[in-house]
């Protein structure tokens, strides 16, 4: 049997750790272990990807280490004024051909993004904020980081330990709440296209 959510309604019964997932920025500043970002980077390992090619990757940094400056560095301001709280920093990028005969693998973003979910979904089960964004400077990102033409730059994500609310900007602090979902209705249609 499925139980509700804590923090939000759902229209249909589902297990709550999909609604329970959020992205809230209130940090706690504290430093992740390399063994608590390993189990999410596991979670994001096991995603299913077209083919079993698994095109994506993980560049991080953890906190209070030489790489933190780096990748902190890369965040618009926007970001940065609540991300430097976090305990660490996941760039994902995806492979965009296959190995081998080089064939474009269409579904490199699609798959990269299960990773990432797995990731999202692992951090809550971990008691852990993840918060993915696309708020920093994706030229800089690959020029800082060396990432190989062959890759996309798809998105980073920001994670730490749940912190004190009070310590985000007015602004942040109003919106730092569950959002809600438009209609499934709005969302998903039976054949063609008629949203």
């Amino acid at each position: 049997m499925i139980r509700g959510s804590t923090r939000r309604r759902t229209a249909h019964p589902v297990d709550p750790l999909f609604p329970d997932r959020w992205s809230p920025r209130a940090m706690s500043g504290e430093a992740l272990t390399q063994a608590e970002l390993l189990t999410l980077l596991e979670a994001a390992r096991w995603a299913p990807s077209s083919m079993n090619f698994q095109p994506w990757r993980f560049l991080y940094a953890l906190r209070d280490t030489d790489f933190w400056p780096a990748f902190l560095d890369l965040l618009v301001p926007a970001n940065r004024a609540w991300a430097e709280r976090a305990g660490a920093l996941v760039l994902f990028i995806s492979r965009t051909h296959f190995d081998g005969d080089g064939r474009p693998c269409i579904t490199h973003s699609y798959d990269t993004g299960a990773a990432w979910q797995n990731l999202a979904l692992q951090g809550t089960l971990s008691n852990l904020v993840v918060h993915g964004i696309q708020g920093f400077d994706y030229q800089r990102a690959r020029r800082v980081l060396r990432v190989p033409e062959a890759y996309a730059i798809e998105a980073m994500a920001v994670i730490g330990r749940p912190g004190d609310v009070s310590l985000l900007g007015e602004t942040l602090r109003q919106r730092e709440q569950p959002s809600d979902r438009r209609p499934l209705a709005e969302t998903a249609c039976e054949g063609p296209f008629s949203l």
